[in-house]
């Protein structure tokens, strides 16, 4: 899980705190890749930050036990590309599959993500999800099998509307290939460069978003008004809680009715405690 960046486009907000810190709605924002890959089955979690971040990611998140989870954590010492995060978690990976997901991403519906990790042997998986300003983003063009045919970084004419989000599942050999990467022109290891890696062998598939899927990523000062007023009407009108983890790993049998107890009680009261409270214990 990728939490660096200098958060530029959140300038003054990112002086006060990490972009991936700053509350959606009722909740810091790095809750919700967190909840997308709990919810996936994914229990050892490695979180890469920055050096001076890394604190208040410690604070806010600990070791995961409350939640059932390994949670241990990395440095990318300066920005240098979502590809970098791989190298840099080489010692956690080993030559194992793993999920890579952007802190500042928000999925809401079922991705698909559970049934991806079941059954993952190996190549690279990604997702694709309609857009209307398709320019903005890594674009790809995919055939009805799910086959990547092409993949083009915010291209002037982009052969699809199909966008990438942040949310890439890879084996092993990702990491041999993103050492192999040459940095770009903007001196980062791209991930659409680790991607295109993965095409140029025949082992780059798609799963396309329908319309019943949310994506919103939350790095604008518009865009993180978008998701909490998104977060929150979604709450409001449901009466449950978007990636309230406390209740993710208790309905995943990652912790036991007693365990989630013991975590409630550590908890100031709020409305976050009451919610915890009524869902989880009754």
């Amino acid at each position: 899980m990728l939490a660096g960046g200098a958060g530029t486009r959140l300038f003054p907000l990112s002086r006060v705190s990490s972009k991936q810190l700053q509350p959606v709605y009722d909740k810091p924002m790095i809750y919700y890749p967190l909840a997308t890959l709990m919810s996936a089955g994914i229990r050892e979690i490695h979180l890469i930050t920055t050096p001076n971040d890394l604190p208040a990611f410690r604070e806010a998140l600990g070791d995961g036990r409350q939640w059932g989870v390994e949670l241990s954590y990395g440095v990318q010492p300066a920005p240098g590309g979502i590809a970098q995060a791989v190298v840099i978690g080489e010692s956690f990976i080993g030559d194992e599959p793993f999920t890579l997901v952007l802190g500042d991403n928000i999925f809401h519906g079922p991705i698909g993500l559970d049934d991806e990790v079941a059954t993952f042997d190996r190549g690279a998986v990604i997702w694709g999800y309609p857009v209307d300003d398709p320019q903005r983003y890594g674009v790809i063009e995919i055939d009805q099998a799910g086959a990547v045919l092409s993949i083009e970084e915010k291209p002037d004419h982009p052969r699809s509307d199909l966008a990438v989000p942040g949310l890439y599942v890879y084996d092993g050999t990702a990491v041999s290939r993103a050492k192999d990467l040459q940095p770009s022109a903007r001196g980062e290891l791209e991930i659409t460069d680790l991607n295109l890696s993965f095409l140029n062998d025949g082992e780059l598939r798609a799963v396309k978003l329908g319309r019943d899927i949310t994506w919103l990523d939350s790095g604008t000062h518009e865009s993180l008004l978008d998701s909490s007023n998104f977060i929150a009407a979604i709450e409001k009108r449901q009466g449950l809680k978007v990636a309230c983890l406390e209740e993710v790993a208790f309905h995943m049998g990652f912790v036991s009715a007693r365990e989630i107890a013991q975590t409630i009680e550590t908890m100031p009261g709020s409305p976050y405690r009451t919610y915890c409270e009524r869902s989880i214990l009754g």
